[in-house]
């Protein structure tokens, strides 16, 4: 059974160019120069229930894009997707609540709080129920080994340590899908893989499929 169909998925992007200088800019304002990028061109694919997938490419082959617009934070151009019976960009609530993204460049946790600070926000957007909330953030924290670290600010962890935050946050409402956009960017090669084998034991999903 598909959970993810993408079908001609494209992304374009406008912007303008300035030649260098005070003259270039008033050139610029009186005459600009539009320029059209396509970060993503007929995408389509299929992902099963169960099943992880991998994108692979260049920089700038719209791997982030793609994630952008099947979490709905960004709108296609044109081309159609449905996740879990929802379309993406449609932002309804009930799709809000079946999937999780974790961007390595990016940081839903508070920099001068402590992660469980956050955790609990999650909690109380999610609606968790407290008993579940506390055996999913145990068995999280115990997989990743940071228990001691949760009263901690975010911004004394290390980037591995801030990482394996970033992960808890994204499944404490235990989502049916998860993106991940360069998880371990920046990290050291042990907690790279520290982090892929706690996505494999959680996922207990079959070897990935590479797209």
């Amino acid at each position: 059974m598909d959970i993810i169909t993408v079908q001609d998925l494209c992304k374009t992007f406008t912007y303008s160019t300035k030649e260098k200088g005070f003259k270039g800019s008033l050139r610029n304002l009186f005459n600009r120069q539009i320029q059209t990028k396509t970060a993503v061109n007929g995408v389509s694919f299929t992902v099963e229930k169960g099943e992880a997938v991998g994108l692979l490419g260049p920089n700038g082959a719209g791997k982030t894009t793609t994630l952008k617009m099947l979490s709905g934070i960004l709108y296609p151009t044109s081309g159609s997707a449905a996740v879990a019976g929802y379309t993406p960009w449609e932002r309804r609530r009930g799709y809000q609540r079946r999937f999780a993204i974790v961007m390595g460049q990016k940081s839903q946790l508070w920099p001068d709080l402590p992660a469980l600070d956050t955790f609990e926000l999650n909690r109380r957007i999610y609606e968790i129920d407290e008993d579940a909330y506390r055996r999913t953030l145990d068995e999280l924290t115990g997989l990743l080994d940071v228990r001691a670290l949760l009263q901690v600010q975010v911004r004394r962890l290390s980037l591995g340590e801030r990482m394996k935050m970033e992960l808890i946050a994204a499944l404490l409402h235990r989502p049916d899908i998860l993106y991940l956009d360069e998880p371990t960017i920046g990290l050291d090669i042990l907690s790279q893989r520290s982090i892929r084998d706690f996505s494999n034991i959680t996922t207990n999903r079959r070897a990935p499929r590479f797209c």
